[in-house]
């Protein structure tokens, strides 16, 4: 079992195959659930985590196999702090339709990146769209 103080990272990377990742995430959110994380928490972490690989690996890598997705992650009894990355041409977040616009409930994509804003507590883009990067704090356990 984990020590709840110390952070753990955990490096991978994957091939841009949809059942690619389905090991990784249960082991992000085993290491969490040691880590004290709630099964609201982890369920938010999981949404997450499986929305930003698979957009990675389907809009980013076009399920290319010779590309790769990246995942960095840093987890501690307080933080879920991850990097997605692939290795495709990027995009412009900006750009994608606000899923909850009445005009947009139609229109197929964006929820993914709804849901991952929705769950975290910070969500930033970086090398023209190939990377994202997000954050889940917990408040800080009391002593009482």
């Amino acid at each position: 079992m984990p020590s709840n103080d110390a952070p753990h990272t955990i490096l991978r990377e994957l091939t841009s195959s949809l059942t690619a990742y389905h090991d990784l995430v249960q082991e992000i959110l085993k290491t969490l659930a040691e880590l004290g994380w709630q099964e609201g928490e982890l369920f938010g972490v999981h949404m997450a985590l499986e929305e930003s690989i698979s957009n990675a690996i389907r809009h980013g890598n076009k399920e290319d196999p010779a590309k790769l997705v990246r995942v960095e992650c840093r987890l501690s009894q307080n933080q879920f702090w991850a990097k997605v990355c692939d290795e495709g041409d990027g995009y412009n977040p900006d750009a994608v339709p606000d899923c909850c616009s009445p005009e947009n409930l139609e229109v197929p994509g964006g929820r993914g990146l709804a849901l991952i804003r929705a769950y975290m507590d910070s969500v930033e883009h970086s090398e023209c769209g190939k990377c994202l990067t997000m954050e889940k704090l917990r408040p800080a356990a009391s002593d009482c």
